[in-house]
């Protein structure tokens, strides 16, 4: 090939980079770049009065909402270049890692301790909260399960179980943090992704049905889960213990009406609502900016979600059945622990310990979050330019013209 040749090809690649960055779905985009810039603010607003007294820089957790957000951005770059193609390779070495990570957790040294559990893995600057890795990799695991067990999902007992044991494997050291919250996150995905990938209703049903037996009685036997379950359903019965968090919640909800007070002029963010900046973040906006902003909050997940669902769709008519089941295990994932998370504040749920999808705090749950948006783009972009397809006839036909086979 020829010098001028190799340039107008350097020119072209990158002409066709700048393209199609353009060209990323703005139904994914634009929702999800609004919500990382609403919760940067909110996080800062949120968060003010605790870092001040905390560390004596009341932009603390501002500044670090900040740096995670620009991770969250610089990984979820680099990810949308992988094809999905590495993604379904690598599905069996994810799963295996999550259990290596999860073990990891109880090495001494390693594993660190906050508020009672035993959730971070602390690699030098850097807290690793495992549990957010964990759902990611159970959901690329399940896509690449699906598709090559698809069949026995369908019609045999055993193509259905077998994930499920692996993922009750994963519940058992998640439990041993614990983690009850990210159980239910990701046992739920599980199920809905099977449901999806075509189980039979009747072992869907009865396996439900066991799985919330399950559930249960792990809520009973930790007297910490049963006294959660109880105090959400009357939390102003101990208005000032067991139900503070809810009450508090609840009162934000009511301060806010219909535009809220006003941002930075919320009253329960100044020591009366615990973990304002975190899990009770969705709290903290209905207060501030009201109910209208709260809606637009669902609204803009609610985009995401359809919009997943949307891609998985197409993909699966393109008979594209991995991106089709990573489509709908993302989409499954954000909204689930968007809903579960805006439950608990409404008063409607238990207190979980869940974050808020790209808005609250934290750095492990940002930039997982930011992968799985860059994964759902890239699902989209292969989808709507059939650039996978392309690809394999370009290497094909350039194994005929040199003679390989």
């Amino acid at each position: 090939m020829s010098l001028q040749a190799i340039r107008q090809d350097g020119v072209s690649a990158s002409a066709d980079q700048g393209s199609v960055l353009l060209s990323l779905d703005p139904w994914l985009v634009v929702p999800a770049v609004s919500l990382l810039m609403l919760g940067l603010v909110m996080v800062g607003s949120a968060s003010i009065s605790m870092a001040e007294q905390k560390t004596g820089q009341p932009f603390y957790f501002l500044i670090r909402q900040s740096i995670y957000v620009c991770m969250g951005l610089g990984l979820a770059w680099g990810v949308w270049y992988l094809p999905m193609r590495l993604w379904q390779a690598a599905g069996p070495y994810l799963i295996m890692a999550s259990v290596l990570l999860l073990l990891l957790l109880f090495v001494p040294g390693l594993g660190r301790e906050v508020n009672g559990s035993l959730r971070w893995l602390a690699l030098g600057p850097i807290n690793l909260q495992v549990s957010e890795v964990v759902k990611l990799f159970v959901v690329v695991y399940l896509a690449g399960y699906l598709l090559r067990h698809n069949e026995a999902v369908r019609n045999q007992a055993g193509g259905f179980l077998r994930p499920l044991a692996l993922m009750v494997i994963l519940s058992m050291l998640l439990l041993l943090e614990p983690d009850f919250g990210a159980v239910c996150v990701m046992m739920a995905i599980a199920m809905g992704m099977m449901w999806l990938g075509g189980a039979r209703l009747l072992q869907f049903f009865l396996l439900g049905l066991g799985m919330l037996g399950m559930l249960g009685m792990l809520a009973v036997a930790a007297p910490y889960r049963m006294a959660r379950l109880t105090t959400f359903l009357n939390p102003w019965a101990d208005p000032f213990d067991s139900g503070f968090q809810l009450t508090q919640a609840l009162i934000a909800f009511g301060r806010g009406e219909w535009l809220g007070v006003g941002l930075g002029s919320s009253v329960q963010k100044l020591f009366y609502l615990p973990e304002a900046h975190t899990d009770f973040l969705f709290a903290v906006i209905a207060e501030e900016l009201g109910l209208v902003a709260a809606v637009l909050v669902i609204i803009l997940f609610l985009v995401i979600v359809l919009r997943a669902l949307y891609i998985g769709q197409r993909a699966e008519k393109q008979e594209e059945l991995f991106m089709a089941y990573m489509a709908y295990g993302l989409g499954i994932w954000i909204g689930l622990q968007a809903f579960i998370n805006i439950g608990v504040n409404m008063g409607v749920l238990p207190t979980k310990g869940l974050t808020l999808p790209l808005m609250s705090y934290g750095g492990s749950s940002m930039m997982v979050m930011c992968v799985a948006m860059a994964l759902l783009l890239r699902i989209e972009y292969e989808t709507r330019t059939g650039s996978v397809r392309r690809d394999s006839v370009v290497r094909v036909s350039r194994r005929g013209r040199t003679g390989h086979v």
